[in-house]
């Protein structure tokens, strides 16, 4: 029912006479640009303060008043990220920058759904940056907004400590987040958009970033969003402020802040091009080897009370209507390739998930053997790749998906991509993380990320996934405006564990194999144990 209420509100929008690309967001004015092809786009817009000097490991602020027009025609830089090289140009401490776009014929009355896309990059790098929203406005029949933004990750998003719980703020990326969505919230109407009919979507960390705003404060529901689309949603290891002192220490000792009274004023008075050189990740306590990412949300017993797992078994997250779902192969980008033994493939998985116990790694070496080989691969690079992809992206979205239906979210969907590209087929990364981002905001859109067989042999693949996104955002439900003659996505059910497989010219709802239920199931319980 409530999906059938929203998509009667949803359609009864009116358009009315096009508007100004100049826009008044009370703190200062901002000049769009007015494109061919019907859109008017905003880029560069300063949603939160610089978050420089005093303002370095602080929570967000409001930007500054300027009574000048700017012009808004270039991407804001992105934020800086861990491990990455202080000289690069396309970076900055300075980064709290999103961009708008809309129907060049919207105004504040048109009062059309909005698009949150927050980007993924393990919130250690902005990863998805500055993806073009045109494609998915078109698709959509020119009915939607949509935004995307910078925000903080690594240390200076996510550095916690008690000094930094004392003298700043933990969780900033989150905060970020949440400060865009606040902006939308005041202005998102100046540009056309609904503030009241807002869908939040993401990738990667941005998908778990979903998960975490979903269960913030405990399940609270602040009214900055109203639905979410979350792609390969990423349950990492996550630490309380205590446990993450390390991160802070060793970043004290290696900017030689260690004899400073007031370390944390000592880190904050650092050139940054300094802090970047010494921005990288370390092992985790009883780790062999650094982890992907090791900075990461901390519980904070606020914006983040509890592990995620634990926050959705528990019912503490927001029941809204919602879309979850993942790759084939999650884990191969990320696994290194010349895997050779088990105990490679165990040291792995350990350095990501430092709290895995003997008899974990038993288990999990016994749910996943030896699997398929690659050349110029070691024998375990599947093996390894196979554990971690479900471990860290496909269980948690099942998962949630389960936990909607145990809580009768009605408006609750799951889907499988397995389009196959030749190239990273042929090179053993199969359906690699993430990939469909390319599909549903379309190929041209995503800063040349996408296969090359997107634009050929998959093509046909591309407007099928934007019109039940589309639809979702527009209607919060992908089957409304789906494409004539594509199959009915089925809700998510406990008892029917069905899916949407998305495959080129073969799209069809499946059944979640009895095998990967199987592997799901002791994976989920043990996520508290391992800090997921």
């Amino acid at each position: 029912m409530l999906c059938r209420i929203l998509f009667a509100v949803a359609i009864s929008l009116q358009r009315v006479e096009a508007v100004d690309p100049l826009v008044d967001v009370s703190y200062t004015r901002y000049q769009g640009t007015s494109l061919l092809n019907g859109i008017t786009q905003w880029l560069g817009i300063r949603y939160a303060a610089s978050p420089v000097g005093a303002l370095r490991f602080q929570a967000p602020q409001d930007p500054p008043s300027d009574s000048s027009i700017q012009l808004a025609n270039e991407h804001g830089l992105l934020c800086l990220a861990t491990g990455a090289s202080p000289m690069d140009n396309t970076t900055s401490e300075d980064c709290l920058f999103l961009d708008v776009y809309a129907p060049t014929n919207a105004t504040s009355k048109s009062k059309l759904p909005v698009y949150f896309f927050i980007q993924g990059g393990a919130f250690n790098a902005n990863s998805n940056a500055n993806y073009n929203g045109s494609g998915l406005i078109k698709a959509s029949g020119m009915n939607i907004v949509v935004v995307n933004f910078n925000y903080r990750v690594g240390p200076y998003g996510f550095l916690a400590s008690k000094e930094v719980l004392a003298g700043g703020s933990v969780n900033n990326g989150l905060k970020d987040q949440r400060k865009a969505l606040e902006w939308m919230q005041k202005y998102i109407s100046r540009f056309g958009g609904d503030p009241q009919h807002v869908t939040m979507g993401g990738d990667s960390a941005g998908a778990a970033s979903i998960a975490l705003h979903l269960t913030a404060y405990g399940g609270r529901d602040d009214g900055l969003f109203h639905a979410t689309a979350a792609e390969s949603q990423s349950f990492a290891s996550m630490l309380n402020v205590e446990e993450s002192q390390y991160q802070y220490n060793n970043l004290v000792i290696r900017t030689g802040c260690i004899d400073e009274e007031d370390t944390l004023a000592c880190l904050r008075s650092l050139n940054v091009t300094f802090l970047q050189k010494n921005n990288f990740n370390t092992p985790s306590p009883g780790a062999q080897v650094a982890p992907i990412a090791m900075y990461n949300p901390v519980i904070d017993n606020d914006l983040i009370q509890d592990y995620t797992y634990r926050a959705f078994e528990q019912g503490k997250f927001l029941h809204l209507p919602a879309i979850f779902g993942d790759d084939t192969n999650e884990g191969t980008i990320f696994t290194p390739k010349n895997t050779s033994t088990i105990g490679q493939s165990d040291t792995f998985l350990q350095s990501q998930f430092p709290a895995l116990t003997f008899e974990h790694l038993r288990t999990i070496n016994s749910l996943y053997p030896v699997a398929e080989q690659y050349p110029n691969s070691g024998k375990f690079w599947r093996q390894v790749s196979n554990a971690y992809g479900e471990q860290r992206y496909i269980c948690p979205g099942i998962f949630i998906s389960n936990a909607h239906a145990r809580d009768s979210v009605s408006c609750n969907w799951n889907y499988h991509w397995n389009v196959i590209d030749p190239v990273s087929a042929a090179a053993g990364y199969g359906v690699s993380h993430t990939v469909e981002t390319s599909a549903i905001w379309g190929p041209e859109n995503v800063n040349g990320g996408a296969p090359a067989s997107y634009s050929t042999t998959n093509s046909a693949t591309v407007p099928v996934a934007q019109a039940y996104w589309t639809s979702f955002i527009r209607s919060f439900n992908p089957n409304t405006h789906r494409l004539p003659g594509t199959p009915e996505w089925g809700a998510w059910t406990l008892d029917g564990y069905q899916r949407l497989l998305f495959q080129t010219n073969a799209t069809a709802m499946e059944t979640v194999p009895d095998d990967q239920k199987k592997r799901c199931a002791y994976l989920s319980s043990i996520g508290v144990a391992i800090k997921q």
